[in-house]
């Protein structure tokens, strides 16, 4: 499972590629988890990776990461247990033929995990529903006769949910609830080169998907990784900086610098660093005017310091596009 997602490059037959950058001890704290009987909780800044670890873990430990729920203001706890096929439940009655089983039912059948996204959108109630399934590991199907009326999960069974940061006290959970989860906080990276490779390499993966025969240059990423590293921080060149309200997120690195490359691509021209700028307001300010304030403020407050460097002067260049 380690190898799985951490990658061994050292494979005598065939090299595992590293599928996530980070915290390789919180990889390892994480199996260790849901190997037990503790249900495992990610929380972090949104853009950390939780839901890929999530999907990853759960591919690794079950062979598949499709019993999900995507938690909402809208999620019901029908959708997360069972649900009922009404043709067949009018004709013949309640049975296990009408039944329609949810991610959980299928999970708890399978002996696999269940991954729920966003617990925190969902409401209370929603969210203690399960509480006794993480203490009993048992389903209660009240409208079945016998022995039907009860599901006992498989060895295997257990759950990894995500919350984000951001949504701290929108539907705070049970203190009932956490006490059945060990909680694992992702951070974002931290570590410049990680960054940059794993940046690259998204890029490149994704301009191939699209066919545009165009590398990204090295330079280039990691002037945009400096950048979404000195904003992250709220510092650069020693001064404390006011925090974005956008978190910068990897994915969302990836996303700039992959629109810049299919722009250079499409419409001729080279993917400088004017052409991040150009990028930048959709991508990571959206309609956060003040974000748009706070990147000015960054920009010429590094051009005192790297208006020698060409690469840097082409960025300080491109702040008319902001």
């Amino acid at each position: 499972m380690r190898r799985f997602i951490l990658g061994d490059e050292t494979h005598a037959e065939i090299p595992i590629e590293r599928k996530l950058f980070g915290n390789d001890a919180l990889v390892e704290r994480a199996i260790v988890t849901l190997a037990g009987h503790r249900g495992l909780l990610l929380v972090g800044e949104p853009g950390t990776a939780k839901s890929m670890l999530s999907e990853l873990l759960a591919a690794a430990i079950s062979g598949v990461s499709t019993d999900t729920v995507q938690g909402s203001a809208g999620t019901m706890e029908e959708q997360i247990r069972y649900t009922w096929n009404y043709a067949e439940l009018l004709r013949h009655g309640p049975s296990t033929q009408a039944l329609v089983p949810g991610p959980l039912y299928r999970a708890m059948a399978n002996g696999r995990l269940l991954r729920f996204e966003e617990i925190t959108r969902c409401a209370l109630e929603v969210q203690d529903s399960l509480v006794p399934i993480l203490s009993d590991r048992m389903l209660h199907i009240p409208e079945l006769p016998g022995s039907d009326a009860l599901l006992l999960a498989r060895p295997g069974f257990n759950v990894i949910a995500t919350a984000n940061l951001r949504d701290r006290g929108v539907n705070e959970m049970s203190a009932a609830l956490k006490r059945r989860f060990n909680f694992e906080t992702v951070v974002p990276l931290r570590d410049v080169r990680q960054e940059v490779a794993l940046v690259r390499r998204e890029v490149d993966r994704l301009l191939c998907a699209e066919r545009i025969e165009a590398t990204v240059p090295v330079d280039l990423a990691t002037l945009l990784v400096t950048v979404f590293q000195e904003l992250r921080s709220a510092r650069a060149e020693g001064v404390a900086l006011e925090p974005l309200a956008n978190p910068l997120s990897t994915a969302e690195a990836i996303g700039l610098l992959q629109s810049a490359c299919a722009e250079a691509w499409y419409f001729g021209g080279e993917p400088g660093p004017e052409r991040l700028l150009r990028h930048l307001s959709g991508t990571v300010i959206k309609d956060e005017e003040e974000d748009r304030r706070r990147i000015r403020d960054y920009l010429r407050l590094v051009q005192e310091h790297r208006s020698e460097d060409p690469l840097w002067q082409s960025l300080f260049a491109g702040e008319r596009w902001l």
